[in-house]
């Protein structure tokens, strides 16, 4: 992606969660002199990745495959630094924009849709343990009401449904046509994007970028990039 795009969704996103009400933290719009200035105290941030994500998922179009998130807390497995076990995010998912087939081998996670439009969330039956689908039907907590559903089914939550997603549920997920965007929100396990997704649409997580514009805001995963005291030691 270029950084342009990136900054400009950032902004779009921005000004979303700000129409619905949703507030960020003070860090989400910092500039890279506030992030030196404060990098000491920052981290917990650093480590953590939390912050601004934006993906294409390798795909070159935004609109169409894309996400625009921001991690809101997070911690590390076995870790006595950061013993948190659980993890936040907030989502800004449009109409037909497609986050794609995936699973996580360890995180359970909370989807919830808290305002907006509706969200359709796309079900299979994974097999954490061959990287692959299974044939048979799976049960799935839809706002703590149990159901069975096969491989394929589709569940649309609307504002204040959610849905408890476990490693057998690959899933796949976009904003239902003519309701508009989506505030999504995840609360989970602990959040490690880079060693606990399995992507089944071969896409890739993390975009290449495209420096054509200066970062602003600057997301989490750029943090040791362009802010020196980021990087570890």
């Amino acid at each position: 992606m270029k950084r342009s795009e990136i900054n400009r969704r950032i902004a779009e996103g921005m000004a979303f969660f700000e129409a619905m009400h949703f507030k960020l933290p003070p860090y989400a719009t910092f500039t890279i002199a506030d992030w030196e200035r404060e990098a000491e105290a920052a981290r917990e941030i650093f480590d953590l990745k939390l912050g601004w994500d934006v993906t294409a998922f390798g795909g070159g179009d935004f609109l169409k495959t894309g996400l625009l998130l921001f991690t809101l807390r997070n911690g590390i497995a076995g870790s006595e630094r950061y013993p948190k076990p659980y993890a936040e995010k907030i989502m800004m998912v449009r109409e037909n924009q497609v986050t794609p087939r995936h699973f996580h081998w360890h995180k359970r996670e909370d989807i919830i849709n808290r305002g907006g439009g509706n969200l359709v969330i796309e079900l299979f039956h994974a097999d954490p343990a061959e990287n692959r689908l299974r044939d048979g039907s799976f049960p799935v907590s839809v706002n703590g009401f149990r159901r069975t559903l096969d491989s394929g089914d589709k569940v649309i939550l609307q504002p204040g449904d959610s849905i408890c997603l476990e490693p057998i549920h690959a899933h796949r997920f976009y904003g239902e046509p003519g309701r508009g965007s989506v505030l999504a929100g995840e609360v989970s396990m602990v959040n490690d994007d880079s060693n606990d997704n399995c992507f089944l649409d071969d896409v890739i997580r993390f975009d290449p970028v495209e420096e054509d514009d200066p970062p602003f805001p600057l997301p989490a995963a750029d943090y040791e990039t362009f802010v020196k005291g980021a990087r570890h030691a």
